[in-house]
């Protein structure tokens, strides 16, 4: 497991925000082509072979986050977190969707609801 300093996860999400913007995106037109295809209204976006390939665009994506030794925990809205340790005790470094830029953190055992501001 890769264990990131608040620098480094702060450089890395840099180097990832535009994979994490096109997932956004890219998670948005399967969506649309998704209620498409389920009987929902018409979109411009095409059908199945569509769909077909913004799954297997969402999938490398994916890939291409967690190969980074980040944490891909949910996918909408995005939750990116960067195991980390500050004063000895293990903790997530967390980015959501939305956040400009790697502000918080939560300790491992406590998950999303101890979320807290970096000092």
């Amino acid at each position: 497991m890769t264990v990131f300093s608040v620098p480094e996860a702060r450089e890395e999400l840099a180097r990832l925000l535009p994979v994490l913007t096109e997932i956004v995106e890219v998670r948005a037109d399967a969506a649309e082509l998704a209620a498409s295809l389920d009987g929902g209204g018409p979109t411009d976006l095409g059908g199945l072979p569509e769909l077909k390939a913004a799954q297997a665009r969402l999938d490398d994506l994916m890939t291409t986050v967690q190969s980074t030794g980040a944490e891909l925990k949910g996918f909408a809205p995005l939750l990116v977190d960067f195991p980390s340790d500050l004063d000895g005790v293990p903790v997530l470094l967390c980015w959501l969707e939305g956040d400009q830029g790697l502000d918080w953190y939560h300790r491992t055992d406590l998950g999303f609801a101890g979320r807290r501001p970096l000092p």
